[in-house]
């Protein structure tokens, strides 16, 4: 299982937002990319995404990775 979570924190603009990504096995034999969003410290949304093949899942997840890194997201301080 892959995991990955992105940060946007801006405190002029009153913003504390993640995304999270993974990837998952499904139970009948194909890969789900799952999505969660939403404000830092809430449950926010998600959506499921499957594929047939993991390889498929791992480059959607890159897209998404890539799409919100150049809206401003990175990894959270550690």
């Amino acid at each position: 299982m892959e995991q990955l979570v992105l940060h946007r924190i801006d405190p002029a603009r009153n913003m504390a937002r993640f995304y999270a990504l993974s990837v998952e096995p499904t139970l009948f034999g194909g890969t789900a990319l799952i999505r969660n969003w939403g404000r830092i410290g809430t449950r926010g949304q998600a959506m499921m995404q499957t594929f047939d093949e993991g390889s498929q899942a791992a480059e959607a997840l890159i897209r998404l990775e890539r799409r919100k890194t150049r809206r401003g997201y990175a990894p959270p301080p550690r």
